[in-house]
């Protein structure tokens, strides 16, 4: 009797064991790190939320009207007491064949002098900016002045600097005619051309850029170690083996970082090309994302079509971002 006893209390225990071992305690790993890292959370919450309401919702919303016809005569709108229903349609990837096809045929004209005007500003940037912060690495008088001085393009708001720009550049009261009157040569038109536009929207963006550069670069030649300098004199090398190899290599994290920032910025640099030339252009001047602006807002507004490159836009940006990060990566192991 007592083994029957223990053997059927063995029995009811057993699955009450099994009740307990398919019911343990389940704490989220959601939970678990909002009791470890509260206060992050609690830090990172507001930002989360504001990129969402003007990063994600715009983005998510362009996305949408990118796959419809969506335009000025058949979006919703309240005109007094009259209001008219939205009627677009959705279409799919339509937008995005009709694009990529060659059937818009005012992309790839776009695409092209965004890639030169990208390229060409990028380059001129790196360039003038390395060569002013070399030279500002060295021992000189008065050399805190002339970093000031170089740094004031980048501290001036941009538009200010593209007013001041267009003013200059103004083909009846511009001081640029004004100088070259002076010597006897004729007036220029130097906004009313095609080419001259585009002269001037680089010249003007590099004009903005090279503080950038600059103050960058200068950072990364106070980081070199000198004694690698003076390792390689005593070497016997010359100024430009030095340059080539103990600069450059040095200055290698910094300049992959800027060069990839001007590539992005430069992509998108709407503010400079608008405010520059306005709506008195032809539209040759006119990168992928002034282009889409105008799209927008210029005549009958095609909402969906400028969705489209933005979406575009910002598929290229990815794109080489990706490609040119894994590409630095392994320059940097190797």
């Amino acid at each position: 009797m007592r083994m029957t006893t223990a053997a059927s209390t063995e029995k009811t225990d057993q699955p009450a064991r099994g009740k307990n071992a398919e019911r343990p305690p389940r704490v989220s790993a959601l939970r678990r790190s909002w009791d470890k890292y509260w206060y992050a959370w609690a830090m990172v919450t507001p930002v989360a939320i504001v990129l969402a309401v003007l990063v994600l919702y715009p983005l998510g919303y362009g996305f949408y009207q990118s796959l419809t016809d969506a335009n000025e005569s058949n979006v919703s709108a309240t005109i007094g007491a009259f209001h008219r229903p939205a009627t677009y349609k959705f279409v799919g990837l339509d937008n995005y064949w009709h694009v990529l096809s060659g059937a818009d045929s005012d992309f790839y004209p776009r695409l092209w002098w965004t890639i030169i005007w990208t390229v060409v500003g990028v380059s001129l940037m790196v360039g003038l900016g390395m060569g002013l912060a070399i030279l500002l690495n060295r021992k000189m008088r008065l050399r805190g002045l002339y970093r000031a001085l170089l740094i004031l393009p980048w501290a001036v708001p941009s538009f200010i600097s593209v007013f001041a720009w267009r003013l200059m550049l103004n083909s009846q009261y511009g001081v640029f005619n004004e100088i070259i009157t002076a010597f006897g040569l004729p007036a220029q038109d130097w906004l009313g051309t095609p080419l001259a536009q585009k002269v001037a929207v680089i010249m003007v963006n590099v004009w903005v850029g090279i503080p950038f550069n600059m103050v960058a670069i200068l950072g990364g030649l106070q980081s070199i170690p000198k004694e690698l300098y003076e390792a390689s004199e005593m070497d016997g090398a010359s100024p430009w083996q030095r340059f080539v190899n103990v600069t450059l290599p040095g200055l290698r994290p910094v300049t992959n970082t800027i060069i990839l920032l001007g590539c992005i910025w430069t992509f998108n640099m709407f503010n400079i090309i608008y405010l520059l030339l306005g709506n008195n252009t032809s539209g040759d001047a006119d990168i992928l994302v002034t282009f889409a602006f105008r799209k927008a807002f210029t005549g009958v507004s095609d909402y969906a079509g400028a969705a489209t490159y933005g979406i575009i836009i910002l598929a290229l940006l990815l794109a080489f971002s990706t490609f040119y990060r894994r590409n630095t990566l392994k320059s940097e192991q190797a």
